[in-house]
Parts: C-alpha cells; structure tokens; sequence
C-alpha cells in the first residue's frame, strides 16, 4: 500500500496545478447543485415495522390525516384571581384564536373554551390554541415562526400570560456558530503553534474546510431525492473537519521531516504520501467502516446518518492524499520555519525528532514505571466510568431554557400536570372498538402514573378507537417509560378480537430507544471484531491489538460515564451551558461507539506504528517504544487538541443531540488520546517487551500492509538523500 500511495503523491506533485483546479471544480459544482436541488430535512425519528410507527400509520388511515401539518400549542394563562371565562379574559381569548387563524401558513387555530372540545384545566385558569399549519413539520418557515411569535407578545399585552410552543417553531440546527467558530480559532492556533507558520497552519486548515464544504454540499443535495435528518449534515461537518484536519497534518508533518533529513521536494512529497499517507487510509477506512456499520442497528435514519458522515470522511482522506501533496509541491521548502530550512540534513527520523524535551521525558517516565502508569490509567478511567451503569436515553429533547417553548411546557404542567406534555395514544381495531376500549378504560385507569384517560373516539366505520392517557409524570421521566410497557402489557390479550396499539411521542421515543439500546452489544462487537482483524494486519501482532482494543472500551466506558455526569447528574453543568438534566439523546452512546472508535483507531496506528518501525529497524522493545513515541507524540497530541477544539466548540450553543455528542467525543478524544495512547499503551507494550510483536506461525499467511513504509526504503545518493517517488 506504501508504493502505491507514494506513486500517488508523486502524480499528484507533478500535477499539482491540475489536482488544485480540479478539487475547485468539484466544490463549486457542490455548491451549485446544492442552491439548485436541496430539499427539506426533517426533525423526527421513527423506526419503520416499530408498534408504535405502525400505529401512527394507522391512525392516520382510519381517521384521516387531517392533522398532518405542522402544529403549536399557544398556552394561555389568566391573571391571578380571574379564569379564563371572565368577560374580559374570554374576550381577549377569543381576538388571540381570532389573530392566530390569519397568521400566514395557518389552517386552523382552537379556541380553548370551545364548548364541543374544551382544552381548559378543571379551574379554568390555563388552556391552550392547538394552531395547525399547512407545512409539514419542519417546513414551516422563519416568517411564519416569526408571525406567530409576534402574535403571542402582542396578546400579553392583555393582561394574559401567553407562551407557545409545538414541532412548528422547531428548526433544523445551523453550523457556524459562536462554539465553532471558536473551536476552529484554537484549532488555527494549536496547528501555527505545531508547525511555526501561520501559513501552513492556514494550509492545513483550508484544505480541511474544501473537504467539508464538499461532503456537506453533498449531503445538501442528496436532500432533494431522500429524507435525511437535520443532525446528519451537523455531524458530518464536525466529524469531517476534526479528521481532515488531522489527516492533513499527518501527511504535513512527515513532508517536513523528509525535508529536514535533506530529503527533496519530490521524494518527500511521495514519501510523506507513502508513510503518513498509509496511516490516514487505514484510519480513514477504520472510520468509514465503523460509521456505514451503523446499519446493523436496523434504523433508517441512523444507517442515513452514517452513510452520509462516511462518505464525508472519505471525501476527506481523499483530500490529505491528492490536494494536501499538491499544495506541498507548490510550498516546496517554505513549509519549514526559515531557521529550519538552511540547517544540515538529520541522519534519520529518530535525529529528526527532538531526543530531549516534554515528550522525550514523557516516554521514559511511562515506560520506566510502566506498572504503576498502566494500573494508574486503568483505575482512573474506570472510575469515570463509573456512571455509565445509570444511563437513560430518549428522543424527547428539552427546549432550551428561558425559551417561549419551555415556558409553555412549564405552564401546561403547572395547569394540566407534568403529563399533558406527553400523551400517550391507544389505538384500538377490531370489530366494535369504541365498546372494546371503554371495557379497558377501567383497567388502564387504575395503572400508576395514570392521571386522565379520555372517552374513546371512534371512527367513522366504527371499526377503530382512540383513547388519550394522560401522565402523571413527564414524557422523559422513567414513570411514563415504565407506563409505556404497563399499558401494552394490560392490552395485549383483548377479547372479540380486537388488538391494541400504544403510541404518541412518548412511545416511539421508548420504541426508538429500546431498539438502539439493543443494538449496541451487536455493534460494539462488530467495531470490536474490526479493530482486531485491522490491528493484527497492520502490526502483524496479536498483543498489540488486544491492547488497543481494550484501551478502547476503557475510553468508551470513561466518555459516556463523563457524559451521564454531566447531561443527567449535572455535574460541572454550567461548563457546558447546560439548559436542564435529562436522560441522553437515544444517539448518543451507539454514534460515539462508533466515531470514537475510528478516532481511537488512527491515534492507534499512527502512534504505533512508528514504535513498530523503529523495532522493525533493529531497536529493543523499550528503546523502540521511547524513539516512536517521541517521534509521533507531538502531533498525535497536537491532533487530539485540534479534535477536542473542533468537537467542544458545537457543545456550548449545539441543540440537545448535537452537543451530547460533541461533548462526549471531546472528552473521548482526550481520554484515548492522553491517557490510553500515551499512558496505557506504551506502559503496556514496555510490560510486553518482544512478546508485544509476536505472531503465530499459523498466521504468517496474513498479507502485510506496509503501514510504515518499508517499501519506500531506497539506497541513498551521495549528498543523502533516498531515491524515492523523485519526479521532475
């Protein structure tokens, strides 16, 4: 693979101008397509064959679907001392429904005191508009939102305290806030600090963000033809820009070694390709791999979502090997500090890197007390591991705090109960549903957590029903989940053959969770199986794999237990801005399995494998430990800084998802990068000694990757420079 990839290089510095143009072109035809050919992306998740979905269809046959487009609640409040049903309140009441059914997009707006369906509490004092657009949810647009805004303020002038809230005033998450902006800032500062250019460190940067402007305006355009989430682009853009950040400073950083052994332009170029280049593939496809197995969790949009972050990631890799050794072509030398690029020619990679220093020192600490590091570690992250045991998920996201949107909830739990916000919905069929559902009425009536459970509604043919349970608790709390599996528990043997269907937001967000929960073991197998084969390939080792495969699930275990902590105790809370606690987007754990394992994996590799090349080039187990770490160190730890700013600046302002998962792949990076790979992993290889490289005979068969580069090893020229990839 290293001759290969270094041929790569070689053609992309003799066609450097040509592979500039033609990466141009294809991110300003993304753009074009993307202005042409976007459509709508959506904010709800379900599971296709789930009860609760299939219920939902249902409804939707046997009573019509006349409520299909977008709805809000508008929730109203009298003054103290007055209900809603005094002259003057039911007065301004009745110009807000009046206002509200002529807002632009709107179909039809409730009036809380209509006699035939009153949405009033048993005091009189809350009720709420149901307003219902024409758009689909989440095709409502900002002026409409806006209109509807400024209609609730208006009506508080009357005295009545008026909020709203509703999938209508929902939309999708936008990239390029305060948070990001300021993740990228210190990530341009950790490269200038790296390389001692600002140049490069913009280099580097730009090449990155054209690898992200494509997959994301790719994504944008895939939206035209398939309903894709409003999170998948979120996530491919902050994925795609961490590792192709990453990937290019790799490759940058090899290129300048080559340069400071006297190396020239070309042969350092296909080398930088060959070597580094050789580490960015294996990664790279480690990540691909890990984020398109997503589909074996059976979820749609999930498998939608993983697909899409892996074809950002291999936009990326393809970036770091063609445009990122071009535009080192047209740098030449000016890629090293000028007090640099005069200096005598160093022996080798080892003279190349410093032999004194931070990391110089770091290793030799690790590895000359390599026990007490290794169990250090190891008890460290399992301690913070430690909360993983109470972890709760849900799809049902908080809005944020102070918002219109949760001072609505606030008001409907304060009039209604915790419950009103969410309903959970029956559905009965069969003959004579309507009789069916009132003989269970009773029944359901006496579950825990039942507050209110409405006459059935039939439908015209009589042959279905609906029944409203009304909670005691709120939608995420573990009572309503607990009621979910009550209720299908005392309906699933009905006589007269009629079945019952529970389902609502509260059940498919139950559905979804379950589901995802239990497809986690089969998808941490998977990475963990993949992990194994790819390491054994790549080090021709069994210990090596074994050992970063268990650091892994340590910084698995250590990342969501941080996450718990914080997201659901609320922990350090205001560090991250945090709105409220609550279980976990249902997300969350399966997405960072697999993104962090990808991230775990290249740190892995590249760390790694320049410990192998140093003993496969004759050095002993330690020795070859301190001369690789020190060596790859510097940029794995600038890597993981740039990764942990990228990921953390989406956590500050991100929506529910996006910043549970920023936030836990911020603190993943640092963990597996600062304690497993420069802790664990040479504390444990230098326990290993030669056994650290062993491989059976019986699997000698294996092919060999060549991730280092052994290939590339040429006779010098006189003046010292290798013979590699030269060109013209």
């Amino acid at each position: 693979m290293a001759a290969l990839l270094a041929r790569l290089g070689a053609l992309a510095h003799r066609r450097r101008w040509t592979v500039v143009l033609v990466w141009l072109a294809v991110l300003v035809a993304g753009g074009a397509g993307a202005a042409t050919l976007a459509g709508e992306t959506t904010t709800s998740f379900s599971i296709p064959g789930q009860e609760s979905t299939v219920a939902l269809d249902r409804i939707s046959e046997e009573f019509g679907a006349t409520d299909s487009g977008a709805s809000a609640q508008v929730v109203v409040r009298a003054p103290d001392g007055t209900t809603l049903t005094d002259p003057a309140q039911a007065a301004a009441l009745q110009q807000l429904v009046t206002e509200l059914g002529t807002l632009p997009g709107v179909a039809s707006a409730s009036n809380p005191l209509d006699p035939a369906s009153p949405t009033v509490n048993p005091d009189l004092t809350t009720g709420y508009s149901t307003v219902t657009y024409d758009a689909a949810p989440g095709e409502v647009t900002p002026a409409e939102q806006d209109a509807l805004r400024d209609a609730v303020a208006d009506a508080r002038g009357s005295g009545l305290t008026v909020e709203v809230a509703g999938q209508a005033l929902e939309s999708a998450p936008e990239v390029g806030g305060v948070g990001e902006i300021a993740g990228v800032v210190v990530a341009v500062l950790v490269l200038a600090l790296t390389y001692g250019s600002l140049v490069v460190a913009g280099m580097n940067l730009l090449t990155a963000a054209v690898g992200v402007g494509i997959g994301v305006l790719g994504i944008t355009i895939a939206t035209g033809f398939l309903e894709l989430s409003s999170t998948t682009s979120i996530l491919a853009a902050m994925l795609g820009l961490a590792v192709g950040i990453d990937y290019a400073l790799f490759i940058i950083n090899r290129y300048r070694q080559e340069l400071r052994r006297g190396t020239d332009v070309p042969s350092a170029i296909a080398t930088a390709v060959g070597t580094a280049g050789s580490a960015v593939v294996t990664a790279g496809l480690t990540v691909v791999i890990a984020l398109v197995g997503l589909f074996v969790a059976g979820i749609p949009f999930l498998t939608q979502m993983g697909v899409a972050a892996g074809a950002t990631i291999v936009v990326a890799v393809l970036v770091a090997l063609t445009l990122v050794p071009a535009v080192l072509s047209l740098l030449g030398r000016r890629v090293l500090p000028r007090k640099q690029r005069d200096l005598p020619p160093a022996a080798d990679l080892d003279d190349a890197a410093p032999t004194t220093g931070l990391f110089a020192r770091w290793a030799a600490g690790v590895t000359r007390n390599r026990v007490v590091a290794l169990l250090a570690a190891v008890v460290a992250l399992g301690v913070v591991a430690v909360p993983v045991a109470s972890m709760r998920t849900t799809l049902i996201q908080a809005p944020p705090a102070g918002s219109t949107q949760e001072q609505a909830q606030q008001l409907l739990a304060d009039g209604f109960g915790a419950g009103i916000n969410g309903p959970i919905t029956v559905l009965f069929e069969g003959p004579d549903a309507a009789t069916a559902a009132a003989t269970a009425t009773p029944g359901i009536q006496g579950l825990d957590d039942v507050v209110t459970v409405t006459p059935p509604v039939p439908n015209a043919d009589g042959d279905a029903a609906l029944l409203t349970v009304v909670p005691g608790s709120g939608p995420t709390s573990a009572a309503t989940e607990q009621l979910v599996e009550d209720l299908r528990a005392q309906l699933a043997d009905l006589d007269g053959g009629v079945r019952a269907s529970v389902t609502g937001q509260t059940a498919v967000s139950v559905d979804v969770a379950a589901s995802l929960n239990g497809a986690l073991p089969v998808y941490l197998a998977l990475v963990v199986g993949l992990a194994l084969v790819l390491l054994v390939l790549v080090f021709r080792s069994l210990l090596v794999p074994l050992v970063g495969v268990l650091g892994f699930l340590l910084t698995i275990g250590a990342s969501l237990g941080a996450t718990v902590a914080v997201f659901q105790w609320g922990w350090l809370g205001d560090l991250v801005n945090l709105e409220g606690t609550g279980p976990l987007i249902s997300l969350t754990p399966i997405l960072v399995i697999g993104i962090l394992f990808g991230l775990a994996m290249d740190y892995q590799v590249f760390l790694v494998s320049r410990m192998h090349e140093a003993h496969a080039h004759g050095q002993p187990p330690v020795a070859a430990i301190r001369s690789g770490f020190r060596s790859a160190a510097p940029v794995v730890f600038a890597a993981a800084l740039i990764m942990f700013s990228v990921f953390a600046g989406f956590v500050p302002a991100g929506d529910a998802t996006i910043k549970s998962i920023g936030f836990a792949l911020a603190v993943g990076v640092l963990f597996d990068a600062f304690v497993v790979r420069m802790v664990l992993v040479p504390a444990a290889l230098a326990l290993l000694g030669e056994w650290a490289w062993w491989l059976p005979r019986w699997l000698s068969w294996l092919p060999e990757l060549d991730v280092e580069g052994a290939a590339l090893q040429r006779p010098r020229s006189d003046d010292g420079r290798e013979l590699v990839g030269s060109s013209r």
